[in-house]
Order: C-alpha cells, then sequence, then structure tokens
C-alpha cells in the first residue's frame, strides 16, 4: 500500500517553521528584557526601511521584548536649514548649534521624524508614544565642549547628557508602549540661552540603555560594522570586548566614533551587549536578535568572551 499522499506532500512552507524554531532560544533569552534601538542612517530617509524597521520593531513587541527607540534626525534638520537660509556647521563630528539651529533642530525632530516614525510604528497597533528627553525631565545635560587640534571648541546648545530619569519610559513599557525619543535635553541647570541642549542621538541612545538596565543597545548606520582594517579590507569585526574596542578608538573614522564610544559607554554601565548594524539591510534587527549567524558588530563586556558563540544566545 502506498503511503498516504498527505504525508509525501512537499511541504514548502517548512523553511518558515525551521526560522521560528531556529529564534526559539533568542526568543527565551530576550524575553521582558529592554532593548535600546537608535534610528538612523538610510534607514530612516528609505521608504521601504523605514517600513521595514517599523515592522522589527512591532515584531519585537509582540514577541515579548521591550522595545524604546532613540532618534536624531541629521539629513532632514540640514535639508530644513537649508531652506530656510541657515548654514549646517559641524565641528569635530557634531553640529554647532546656534539657538536659531535649535530652534529648528526641535522642529524637525519632534515635529516632523518622530512623528513620521510613530506613525509607521501605529500603523501596526496604538503601540508608539513620541517623546523627546525633555519630556518629564527624560534626560539632563550640560554643555559638550569638542576637542579639535587640541583646543576645546564652543558648539553652542550641543549638549552631553548628564542624567536621565527613566520613570516615563518605564511606565509607558509597563504599560505595552514603545517609546520614541527625541534627542534632546533640558538643561541640567535648567536656566540660561542653553536651557535646551541638542544632543548626538548615538549618545542619548546609550545613556538611556544603561539607565534602563537594557538587554542591548543596538546602533543601526551605514556600514556592515566595525571594519578590521579599514580601507584595506572590508573585514567586519564581529565580536570585540570593550578594552579591544577603546584601544581602536583613536584609529576610527570621525562618523563612527560617537557610535562606538556609545557601545563603550554602554556595555561598561550595565548593558549586556551593544551591536551596531547595517540599516540599509532589511530587517537588520530581526537577523541580528533572532538568528544564529547575527550581523554587523557587537560589543561586549571584558568579562563576557565570545558571546555570540557561547552555549545559548547571545
Amino acid at each position: 500500500m502506498s503511503a498516504p499522499k498527505s504525508s509525501t506532500r512537499k511541504h514548502t512552507a517548512l523553511p518558515k517553521a525551521q526560522i521560528l524554531v531556529e529564534a526559539l532560544p533568542w526568543l527565551t533569552r530576550h524575553h521582558g528584557r529592554i532593548v535600546v534601538i537608535k534610528f538612523g542612517g538610510n534607514a530612516m530617509v528609505d521608504e521601504e526601511l523605514k517600513a521595514a524597521f517599523a515592522q522589527d520593531v512591532v515584531f519585537l513587541r509582540h514577541a515579548g521584548l521591550r522595545p524604546v527607540v532613540v532618534h536624531g534626525g541629521g539629513p532632514q534638520i540640514s535639508r530644513q536649514l537649508d531652506r530656510l537660509g541657515l548654514e549646517s556647521e559641524f565641528r569635530a563630528g557634531l553640529r554647532v548649534t546656534t539657538p536659531e539651529t535649535m530652534d529648528v533642530v526641535r522642529m524637525v525632530l519632534a515635529g516632523q521624524v518622530q512623528r513620521e516614525l510613530v506613525n509607521l510604528l501605529n500603523q501596526h497597533g496604538p503601540l508608539a508614544v513620541g517623546m523627546t528627553g525633555e519630556d518629564a525631565h527624560i534626560m539632563a545635560a550640560t554643555k559638550h565642549l569638542a576637542e579639535v587640534d587640541g583646543q576645546q571648541i564652543d558648539l553652542g546648545q550641543v549638549g552631553a547628557v548628564s542624567a536621565v530619569d527613566t520613570g516615563a519610559i518605564e511606565a509607558l513599557l509597563d504599560d505595552g508602549r514603545i517609546p520614541v525619543v527625541s534627542s534632546i535635553a533640558r538643561s541640567a541647570d535648567g536656566t540660561g540661552p542653553g536651557e535646551v541642549y541638542n544632543v548626538n542621538a548615538d549618545t542619548a541612545a546609550a545613556a538611556l540603555a544603561a539607565a534602563l538596565d537594557a538587554e542591548t543597545l543596538i546602533v543601526l548606520t551605514d556600514v556592515e560594522g566595525l571594519y578590521a582594517d579599514w580601507p584595506h579590507s572590508d573585514d567586519v569585526i564581529s565580536e570585540l570586548s570593550a578594552t579591544e574596542l577603546e584601544k581602536l578608538l583613536p584609529e576610527l573614522a570621525s562618523g563612527m566614533v560617537p557610535k562606538m564610544e556609545g557601545c563603550l559607554y554602554a556595555v561598561r554601565n550595565g548593558v549586556h551587549t551593544a551591536r551596531v548594524l547595517d540599516g540599509r539591510v532589511p530587517h537588520a534587527i530581526l537577523l541580528e536578535i533572532f538568528t544564529d549567524e547575527g550581523i554587523g558588530t557587537m560589543v561586549v563586556p571584558d568579562a563576557v568572551p565570545d558571546q555570540r558563540n557561547a552555549e545559548g544566545p547571545a
């Protein structure tokens, strides 16, 4: 007697089941944990990548993780300044922020970039809530002076995060929401012309991740990760320790410095892993968190070596 037809039929959906099974250890590992994601790079300006990013974040939320999104908006700010006839000036990789520029920064981040992202997330349900670091005193900052050729340079209303109050974010997470935070902070003393500060989004995300005791910090960028010997090779470093990263920092391109400094700060202040991912890859977040291979570069504390290949999920 021949076997029943149903047992010999090719199940074309089987690979999908295998992918879900592969994700199971990571779902267990990350369940209930906070993941802070810095949204930037091409993922912020390409329509398909923006949609994929929103799907990834909502997937994390429904898979039992607790995502928090932090964003800047450099390209959008520059475009608006151009429209208004205001100059975009950068020193040491950071935007010089005059009072007039700060008005544009607040308008673009909270009124344009954040609203668009919140709307994309909320296409999948009433989940996302937008706020800035000013709201509920989430982030306080002090003036950041950049070093250029050995001299301290005043960048205007550019701040370094000095304190984080996570109460409002934790309340939203406990309510099942997805906080979306613009990288603007109030002045630590609350007075003077620098009452509000423009904060680098990588720095803000790292500070929030540490304050929230996050499981991981994810930084989306426009490269594959941290290159081992750029520009002589495009080999990406899969994993490195905090000390190894610290040694590499002086050699990095200026655009990577705040991202890697943020990763270093995070893992040295309680975050279990920090990851730099290529935001040009659709669903990069899901590939990194829920597959055996992983992509990008992962930074781990000195005491936790070989996280990608250790027994069990990273």
